[in-house]
Formats: C-alpha cells, sequence, structure tokens
C-alpha cells in the first residue's frame, strides 16, 4: 500500500484529521478523523514509499501495550478503512 499525495494529518481543536490538500483531492463530503494510534501509524508511513499491514502491525507492538495477534487484526481493519476511505492506494 502507499499513502495518497496530498493527504495530511492536522491537528483542530484537538482533533486529529486528515486535510486533503491540491484540487484533485478536495471533497468536503468526508471528513477523515484519526484516533491517537491510526494519527501516530499515518505520521509513520505517509512518507514511505510503500507499506504493509505487517509493517503497520509492528509499529502498534513497539509504540503499545498490544499482542502481535491483536496488532495486526487492528492494522488490517485500519488498512482497510483507509482504502475505502481513498487516502491509501493498494
Amino acid at each position: 500500500m502507499k499513502a495518497k499525495t496530498g493527504f495530511n494529518l492536522r491537528t483542530v481543536c484537538g482533533e486529529n484529521i486528515i486535510v486533503a490538500e491540491g484540487k484533485e483531492n478536495i471533497d468536503f463530503s468526508n471528513i477523515i478523523s484519526m484516533n491517537e494510534s491510526s494519527a501516530y501509524l499515518w505520521k509513520n508511513i505517509q512518507e514511505k514509499e510503500s507499506f504493509t499491514t505487517d509493517d503497520l502491525a509492528q509499529l502498534l507492538f513497539d509504540e503499545y501495550d498490544v499482542d502481535m495477534e491483536t496488532a495486526k487484526a487492528d492494522a488490517a481493519q485500519l488498512a482497510s478503512q483507509w482504502i475505502e476511505a481513498g487516502i491509501v492506494s493498494e
């Protein structure tokens, strides 16, 4: 997977949201809010050439007190949500 260009994480009123920058990405009908852990993951993969759900799981495992099985399940669910939201490509 790869994070699509033009989608950047910003903190607005204490909330982490993805902001679409550039005319081709603007869609005001869909605001993407991220919790602390998904924002952490986004910051770590945004500039990478590519990443996998295993990469996301490893980041979760390394940063949070979670077992690898849970990290992999959470990473797969989040990756699916990001694909559906259109902020990453497969």
